[in-house]
């Protein structure tokens, strides 16, 4: 299954490891480290230049290469999308 993180991105759901909500978990300086190295790493791909409200991080399962997708998406958005695509009647 696939995920729309917006504009014209999509990745693969199996390769996702976690979304998080911008706000609430950049409280911590965990998370900033983490995000500040992924950056400087050249990790981090920013789908919209509007508001960011979460981020997702991805690990393509081939490459081993972690990703983190910053988008303008909530991340109860982006979880209610990919709960509805795995439900089979």
């Amino acid at each position: 299954m696939y995920l729309h993180l917006g504009g014209d991105k999509v990745i693969k759901t199996r390769d996702i490891i976690g979304i998080f909500d911008m706000d609430t978990s950049t409280v911590q300086k965990n998370t900033r480290d983490y995000l500040k190295k992924a950056e400087k790493a050249g990790e981090v791909i920013t789908i919209s230049y509007d508001l960011p409200k979460s981020f997702v991080v991805v690990n393509k399962k081939k490459s081993k290469e972690k990703t983190v997708y910053i988008t303008q998406i909530s991340s109860s958005t982006l979880n209610k999308r990919n709960i509805s695509k795995n439900i089979y009647l």
